[in-house]
């Protein structure tokens, strides 16, 4: 019976430790698929602030309603803003890719599979991890990608942290950030709209994650039977070995 419990407890072992907290120094996103209010404000944001640029060419609008709840006109009014898309079109950006790369020097990289390729975690500590660098093209720089060549666009909301800097073994390093001046929302309003956006990333870099975990307590549920089961069968054929 312990051998059965020991391959369970393997078997199980990555669902349990999904939601651990990060390690290498991120910020902990705590994403929810089935938080449906924050996916919802996490697309009206993704779409105003990362769309101008950004696009997430492998999700279709009509996909984002039908799995948010959206009506058409919903998503005509919240989420649409480049004339001529219709709600079964893919979500392309209303920025051209020559003005990208006169801009920015690169093409603005579609988003769909960010969350997927780095974690959640990576992009809700990338939108937290800007701050003042005067060297830099856009005056600004970033905690996850040094050098970034982006500006901070979400700037009026959360205001420009500045970094802080310390001594450390006769060397000036960057212990954290601080915010002096503080934007259109507080400190705890641009966490919880930031957490959205990566929810909503989250979302899109895998549309069928909330229907795949309610699945899975089905599949936990009918593996711990079977388990039952199997060592009661057991029992039964050795019954007169022992």
């Amino acid at each position: 019976m312990k051998k059965y419990l020991m391959i369970l407890m393997l078997a199980l072992l990555p669902a349990l430790t999904a939601g651990a907290a990060p390690v290498n120094g991120k910020m902990s996103a705590d994403v929810d698929p089935h938080d449906k209010e924050s996916l919802q404000r996490g697309a009206k944001a993704f779409a105003n602030y990362c769309m101008a640029c950004h696009q997430a060419e492998l999700m279709r609008y009509s996909r984002v309603a039908q799995d948010l709840g959206l009506s058409s006109e919903d998503v005509e009014e919240f989420l649409i803003f480049t004339p001529g898309t219709q709600v079964v079109d893919v979500m392309r950006n209303a920025m051209d890719s020559e003005d990208s790369l006169d801009w920015f020097g690169a093409p603005a990289p579609d988003l769909t599979m960010t969350a997927r390729r780095h974690g959640p975690d990576w992009v809700y500590t990338f939108l937290n991890g800007f701050y003042k660098d005067e060297n830099q093209q856009f005056g600004v720089n970033n905690l996850v990608i040094s050098g970034v060549s982006m500006p901070h666009v979400l700037q009026e909301l959360q205001g420009l942290p500045e970094a802080i800097r310390e001594d450390v073994d006769g060397q000036q390093r960057m212990v954290g950030l601080e915010l002096n001046e503080a934007g259109m929302m507080s400190p705890a309003e641009y966490r919880r709209f930031t957490r959205d956006i990566t929810n909503f990333m989250d979302y899109i870099a895998e549309p069928v994650k909330a229907e795949r975990q309610r699945l899975g307590v089905y599949v936990i549920g009918f593996l711990l039977i079977l388990l039952v089961l199997t060592y009661l069968l057991k029992k039964e054929f050795w019954r007169d070995v022992h």
